[in-house]
């Protein structure tokens, strides 16, 4: 079983002759333990054209100091790092385990070990009265060979000296600036590398598409290239979070799934729209495959929040228990069906895909015009769309041909709020406050296709429990609850409707 922990770590590049500047006087630290010597080896793992460098990722198994094991790295967000841990064990193949929280970059390819990296390590500890550790301190000195079949004909072989600066369980970053400043004082400087198999593998990775820096000048592709390379790093940064059944990770990954697909629908005119409606037909599917494990968890949750809030004298029988009955199969199935999706030749593929796009986007002769003219057009058609669409709820009568027209409405809404929420970079408060106008709009559609949905379901549980022998009266109320909620949005959805307004962005 495997275990994790976060570290948040800053490297500094230590030139020669430079010394390690003294450890005390720092603020809040009471004691200093150290220096102790520990002597580590570890054995890098990648597939040929090193993926999960590329991606920021390392995968190893080191032997000697106190977490010996195998060590699977994901970064998280600026210093920090999540460090996913199994034991040695007996084999020096990978464990499935780690491969597959790392499939979003190896995608099927084979791994093998790559670099041999050997650390003679100084290690310092800072910690409070209370013997809590604020900050950990070490001084490494790092021999590194590539292994013959990743070398290239060139130097397979590195050495040099690093400092290493980790914050503790009872740290803050504070400290860990003041840290640095008497480093950067002593010689030192930030490493331009994340990682020692990144410093000893530089000149053999490829480097990354390069995301745009976007302001109020900038051009209408780089904006929305932006917006593409935010999304789609979130999206890989959610997929090891979704095979471990983490919290939220299904609908956060399934969010970002639908932003790429919205962006790429919505301005079709700065990124070519033919060369990417394959793209989106595929991004629809990943979409679709894991809303069918959040779509399970938002009704089992809307329904267990529901009960809890009725009077207990309506609560007749065991309905949280059929609840937990109906759902938990179904959810683990369709958990399994969306993990199963993410190993799929077709989940490759559709990275791939994405990956491409970002390395050569199919930019149109717009893309190279200012954003603020450009791109307020497209805010405005996306706008239309969604005016459409709440005209025709507008006059239509209650009843199922309204309950479509408000779902349409609501992904109408849902697509404006993305195309919106591109063009913030360079609109600012104009365009965040539109966007939460819109936001406002879908989430109170969201409710009534939620109630849509449910209506059934209840009617479905209910009717069981009745055959079963059990009380279905605790359904019916429920029903009728979800019935009152969605005929009071169809009422209320005019004057919602009214508030929002066009976007005046330019």
């Amino acid at each position: 079983m495997s275990t994790s922990v976060h570290e948040t770590e800053r490297k500094y590049e230590a030139p020669a002759g430079s010394d390690l500047p003294p450890l005390d006087g720092f603020p809040g630290v009471a004691a200093e333990a150290g220096p102790e010597r520990i002597e580590l080896e570890a054995v890098y793992y990648d597939t040929a054209d090193l993926r999960l460098a590329r991606g920021g990722v390392t995968l190893r198994r080191r032997t000697g100091g106190e977490d010996a094991g195998w060590h699977l790295k994901l970064p998280v967000g600026g210093d920090t790092r999540e460090e996913v841990r199994l034991p040695l064990g007996k084999t020096k193949k990978p464990p499935k385990e780690l491969v597959n929280l790392a499939q979003v970059h190896v995608r099927g390819a084979d791994l093998a070990p790559v670099a041999r990296i050997r650390t003679t390590r100084e290690r310092w500890q800072l910690v409070d009265e209370h013997g809590g550790l604020l900050i950990e301190v070490v001084e490494d000195l790092v021999s590194a060979q590539v292994l013959e079949d990743t070398a290239d004909n060139g130097a397979t072989a590195d050495s040099w000296r690093e400092i290493e600066v980790e914050l503790g369980e009872r740290g803050d970053r504070k400290l860990l600036d003041v840290v640095e400043r008497r480093l950067f004082d002593a010689g030192m400087k930030r490493s331009t590398a994340s990682a020692k198999l990144t410093r000893l593998l530089s000149d053999r990775i490829a480097p990354a598409a390069r995301r745009p820096r976007v302001g109020r000048k900038a051009s209408a592709g780089d904006v929305v290239l932006a917006y593409l390379h935010e999304h789609t790093a979130a999206l890989k940064h959610h997929d090891p979070a979704v095979r471990r059944d983490r919290d939220d990770a299904v609908h956060q990954m399934r969010v970002s799934t639908r932003r790429l697909r919205s962006a790429l629908q919505a301005f079709g005119k700065v990124v070519d729209r033919e060369r990417t409606r394959e793209l989106t037909t595929e991004l629809k599917w990943l979409a679709g495959v894991l809303g069918e494990a959040r779509d399970l968890e938002v009704l089992h949750d809307r329904f267990t929040r529901a009960v809890a809030e009725l009077d207990p004298d309506l609560v007749l029988g065991p309905v949280q228990a059929r609840l937990t009955r109906h759902f938990a199969p179904l959810e683990t199935a369709a958990l399994k069906g969306s993990v199963d999706a993410l190993t799929s030749p077709r989940y490759f593929a559709l990275l791939d895909a994405v990956d491409a796009l970002l390395a050569s986007p199919p930019l149109t002769p717009l893309a190279a015009e200012r954003a603020t003219d450009v791109l307020p057009k497209l805010v405005a058609k996306a706008y239309r769309r969604l005016s459409a669409h709440a005209a025709e709820v507008l006059a239509t009568r209650p009843g199922a041909e309204r309950d479509v027209a408000l779902h349409e409405s609501r992904k109408a809404a849902k697509r404006l709020r993305y195309t919106t929420e591109t063009i913030v970079p360079v609109f600012g408060k104009r365009a965040k406050a539109y966007r939460k106008r819109i936001k406002d709009v879908q989430t109170l559609l969201g409710e009534h296709q939620d109630s849509v949905v449910a209506r059934p379901v209840l009617r479905e549980l209910g009717v069981q429990a009745q055959l079963d022998g059990e009380n279905a009266f605790a359904f019916g109320v429920l029903h009728g609850r979800e019935s009152g909620a969605a005929a009071r949005i169809e009422d209320g959805f005019a004057s919602v409707w009214r508030g929002v307004g066009k976007p005046k962005l330019s």
